[in-house]
């Protein structure tokens, strides 16, 4: 394992790297200070997976000779169960492994919009937000609400949300496209099946401001009255932000924070994803038509299906992965979904 993980070089790389923080002028040039922070952290994050798993290895290993050794049926449970954790982080570090795209490392900004259906698919809207949400807690992610469009019969028409953590594009991305629920509806009093569609978009955050360079002439910012949280004294100024980029048309807007400067802030990292988005997107179409392909890389094409009846099954489209348990995948744990899906970006290159 220490092979694979390269630890002395990484070390040595470390080293090396903070060697130019040291510099008095490392911060003149600010975006290459902050390329190179970045670097040196993650460097440091492998590092740190392996003393983790090495010192889980040994002190799982002893926990067992010393049930083999006291004869302990408690302590061979307890080591058994200890086992299962450390085959979990290394299952973990295997999966983190297949990230090898440019900005995978980036945070992420999910935005969710209700398809056709009324009440019954804004509520599927909040279940996939939930479904999100639940996956970014168990695996330490922060999850925070930046724009939402709330129904006053229920459910919710458009999200937008930002997850910040280590490589947090690298395994949302898999969520981008359309889902689609199949149930009994519990807003048809005659209990009748419908199906319900979502979009969910997933675009790395701007780490750097070299990654986007925005000129402010080409962009054209409204205020309006915000419908967010903070009562009625939100609702009575105009706190909510909205960021039009002229060139493209690509608009970005944000009304959940309680002030002008904080919406405009966080509308202005939504433009910014979703110019990134745009540039990956053009790029990954020259490739594919150089290759001679025809490829969708639009966000609208089905991915995944949610069968809740007549039978039960959570069916990604794309890799052919699903399970059975439909409550565990709402709860958050969609591991084998993404994990199908990197693996099948590897296999393509």
């Amino acid at each position: 394992m220490g092979g694979h993980f390269d630890i002395e070089g990484k070390s040595a790389k470390i080293a090396e790297k903070e060697q130019f923080t040291l510099a008095s002028d490392f911060w003149q040039e600010r975006e290459k200070a902050q390329t190179l922070l970045r670097e040196i952290n993650e460097l440091k994050d492998t590092v740190k997976d392996y003393e983790q798993l090495t010192t889980a290895f040994a002190d799982v290993a002893a926990l067992w000779d010393l049930a083999l050794e006291e004869d302990d049926e408690s302590l061979a449970v307890e080591a058994a169960a200890e086992i299962k954790k450390v085959a979990k982080m290394l299952s973990d570090r295997e999966l983190s492994l297949l990230l090898s795209g440019e900005y995978d490392s980036h945070d992420a900004i999910i935005a969710l919009h209700s398809g056709a259906g009324g009440l019954e698919a804004q509520d599927w809207v909040q279940m996939l937000l939930r479904m999100f949400s639940r996956y970014a807690e168990n695996h330490g992610y922060k999850l925070e609400l930046i724009d939402s469009l709330p129904d006053d019969e229920g459910g919710v028409k458009s999200a937008t949300v930002s997850v910040k953590g280590r490589n947090a594009y690298g395994y949302f991305k898999s969520e981008k496209g359309v889902h689609r629920l199949v149930r009994i509806s519990p807003f048809d009093a005659a209990g009748r099946r419908h199906t319900s569609f979502a979009s969910v978009d997933v675009l790395p955050q701007v780490a750097d401001d070299n990654e986007i360079e925005i000129n402010s002439d080409d962009l054209r910012i409204d205020t309006y009255r915000s419908s967010g949280k903070g009562g009625q004294h939100l609702n009575k100024t105009d706190s909510a932000v909205r960021i039009t980029h002229l060139p493209t048309g690509i608009v970005a807007q944000c009304q959940d924070e309680r002030s002008q400067f904080a919406n405009k802030d966080r509308a202005m990292a939504i433009l910014k994803a979703r110019l990134l988005d745009k540039k990956l997107q053009e790029r990954e179409a020259e490739l594919a038509q150089l290759r001679g392909e025809q490829q969708d890389i639009g966000w609208g094409s089905q991915i995944r299906s949610y069968i809740f009846q007549p039978y039960r099954l959570v069916k990604d489209h794309r890799t052919g992965y699903e399970m059975g348990n439909t409550d565990a995948v709402m709860n958050g744990e969609i591991d084998g979904f993404i994990a199908a899906y990197l693996q099948m970006l590897v296999s393509k290159k």
